[in-house]
């Protein structure tokens, strides 16, 4: 297998067809937004949490607002989505959204990252939180 065969694969273990971050009915399954969690212990301690499906991951940061296309930029080329959602002072409340399946590895590096990403950019990641549609009876 080729190097561009594993970037395809991982391309497509990211689509997750029927999926939006704009579906009607997500809720919150779990969350982290204390550092001194392990994101292992957010994922284990929250029994909504579907672990084969997949679910809307939405980083919570704080920007300044004239580096917001910039941050965009480099989170789409991940396949995340830069929404505003407020300002705060002289920062922007925005969320970076992207439906995968969560792991805890996963959600550990992505973390990581988008502190090292916020923190570049004069801003702060507050933590994550993760949404699936609520269950079918």
């Amino acid at each position: 297998m080729g190097l561009l065969d594993r970037l395809l694969d991982l391309v497509k273990k990211r689509e997750t067809p029927g999926l939006t971050p704009d579906t009607p009915g997500l809720e919150i399954v779990a969350e982290a937004f204390d550092p001194v969690v392990a994101d292992s212990a957010v994922l284990a301690g929250s029994p909504a949490w579907v672990a084969a499906a997949p679910a809307v991951l939405r980083h919570h940061l704080l920007l300044p607002p004239d580096r917001l296309a910039e941050a965009a930029s480099i989170l789409a080329q991940d396949g995340y989505e830069l929404r505003e959602q407020s300002a705060e002072g002289e920062l922007a409340r925005v969320h970076a959204v992207r439906v995968q399946v969560l792991d805890a590895l996963h959600c550990a590096q992505e973390r990581s990252r988008m502190a090292g990403l916020a923190q570049r950019l004069g801003g702060d990641a507050l933590g994550w939180d993760a949404l699936q549609p609520e269950p079918t009876a």
